[in-house]
């Protein structure tokens, strides 16, 4: 979550490329993107300087000797730096910017998905005001300080952005916080070699998280055509993959993945639920946050998610897309709207619903409150853990009644660590055989499949839980008549009193 202080800075650069002619805020956000780019760059070619000379080897590096542009100019490798150009004068710096180190982010990563979600991108500082760049640069390298020691947080910082849109929202796309996107990863385990997709992407922060997850659990032990595949490099498969219909949210992604090591990533414009998507038993791992509203025309939707799920409904569909494109044995763990959980008005919810229990295996429920995407949306959210098997094998689901997840559940979102659930959850995720033995008034519960047969396939938390009435003896109605009358009798004596304490006067 980012602070006020940095919701400042974002405002005042903001505030100085509009008063600079740079008033459309797909602009301002793209334009700011390329610069917190090529100053994160730095950062990581200036970790690779550090390592080489704490470890005395040759370490891999992203900037050359010299660059030559598309206009077969050349220029020093090290004057298309952040920490070079950020401090020239505004002409020199225009210069720079405008001609090479543009033009080199452009040509970064060969053919790979970077490339070309860059293919067409422009520079967007007007030529006659080389002040407004520098004046940007600057507070884009105070804004950047607040996340040198996590750039995973730029995800947040990307969602501040998007939120100034007027349409941020209204396809009911929300990003999903990063220690909720850590838990879900908790739940799949995505392991070396697995591909792992997120159909609907946005700025690459499940596919972030699920990279940075293998490398913090497996790195000592991961092979050489392990590593590859993790960056996408030397022809191996991708194991990442990412599928997303905005192109700004394309090139934010691809930055940010190759800003995280995964160099060439699947990531590429793609209506997930359309006909154009053919994609089937693949994926090891899902993990999203599909769109929760709207609907599309039946004519684009295909034609084997209809089989599994007879619906316009984009958040029944994704799910459906999740079986179709995860292998047998593949995982996911998705975010889904309450309403998926026990809406009955249209039978294509209870369709789903009874493909995950007698289809499928689904593993867990957890039902997060409202408060957990504020301030973009007060919408009350479920998370569905599920392996596919084309074969059944569901047999206790695990229900957990999240309360709270660190932060307050207001506009404001403020970190508030005595108020957590996570860790409960994650550690009784990891010793669910124990869950048998706990109550139906706890948080957290194993429900029989049978059971959730026989409440026709209803996921609602209250239908499985026992709500214990204390029983509250009071005294008989005589006694309570005759403390009525004392207390009466008790204020006529008091206003007597202040009445001849006042003369009288009342």
């Amino acid at each position: 979550m980012i602070t006020g202080p940095t919701k400042n800075k974002v405002d005042a650069i903001w505030q100085k490329m509009w008063e600079g002619g740079i008033t459309n805020p797909l602009d301002v956000i793209t334009n700011i993107t390329y610069l917190m780019f090529m100053r994160q760059l730095d950062e990581k070619e200036l970790k690779s300087e550090r390592m080489e000379l704490m470890l005395g080897e040759a370490q891999p590096h992203i900037f050359p000797d010299t660059y030559t542009n598309d206009r077969n100019e050349t220029i020093s490798g090290k004057e298309i730096r952040w920490s070079s150009f950020k401090d020239k004068p505004a002409e020199d710096m225009y210069r720079i910017v405008d001609r090479f180190a543009f033009s080199f982010i452009k040509t970064l990563g060969d053919e790979s998905a970077y490339s070309r979600a860059m293919e067409n991108a422009t520079f967007g500082f007007p030529a006659g005001k080389p002040t407004l760049l520098e004046r940007t640069v600057t507070g884009v390298d105070e804004l950047l300080r607040d996340f040198d020691e996590h750039i995973g947080d730029l995800g947040d910082l990307y969602e501040y952005m998007l939120s100034k849109l007027s349409t941020a929202g209204t396809n009911g796309q929300f990003r999903t916080p990063r220690h909720i996107r850590e838990m879900m990863v908790e739940f799949v385990d995505p392991k070396p070699g697995e591909l792992i997709c997120d159909p609907a992407c946005g700025t690459a922060g499940f596919l972030i998280s699920a990279a940075e997850y293998i490398r913090n659990n497996y790195e000592n032990d991961m092979t050489a055509e392990q590593w590859d595949a993790f960056a996408g490099a030397n022809g191996a498969e991708p194991q990442f993959s990412g599928f997303e219909m905005d192109q700004t949210m394309l090139r934010i992604s691809s930055m940010n993945l190759m800003l995280h090591e995964v160099e060439a990533p699947d990531v590429r414009y793609l209506d997930s639920v359309s006909q154009k998507n053919d994609i089937s038993d693949k994926f090891d791992v899902i993990l999203a946050n599909p769109p929760f509203t709207g609907s599309i025309d039946a004519e684009g939707i295909d034609k084997g998610l209809r089989a599994i799920v007879d619906t316009k409904q984009t958040e029944l569909l994704f799910v459906a897309l999740f079986l179709r494109m995860l292998k047998v044995g593949g995982r996911c763990a998705c975010i889904v709207p309450n309403g998926v959980l026990f809406r009955s008005n249209s039978k294509a919810y209870k369709q789903l619903r009874r493909e995950l229990v007698d289809g499928q295996k689904l593993e867990a429920i957890i039902y997060m409150p409202s408060g957990v995407f504020k301030p973009y949306s007060g919408v009350s959210t479920a998370v569905l853990v599920f392996t596919k098997t084309n074969s059944g094998g569901t047999d206790n689901v695990w229900l957990y009644n999240m309360v709270a997840d660190g932060f307050t559940l207001d506009d404001k979102r403020d970190a508030d660590d005595k108020n957590n659930d996570i860790p409960d959850i994650l550690s009784r995720w990891k010793n669910l055989a124990d869950e048998a033995k706990r109550e139906r008034t706890e948080k957290s519960f194993l429900v029989p499949r049978q059971e959730i047969v026989d409440n026709d396939y209803d996921f609602s938390f209250n239908k499985y839980v026992k709500t214990e009435y204390e029983r509250i003896e009071y005294p008989p109605t005589e006694e309570i008549l005759a403390d009525l009358e004392e207390l009466n009798a008790q204020m006529t004596v008091s206003l007597a009193e202040l009445k001849k304490m006042l003369g009288g006067e009342f």
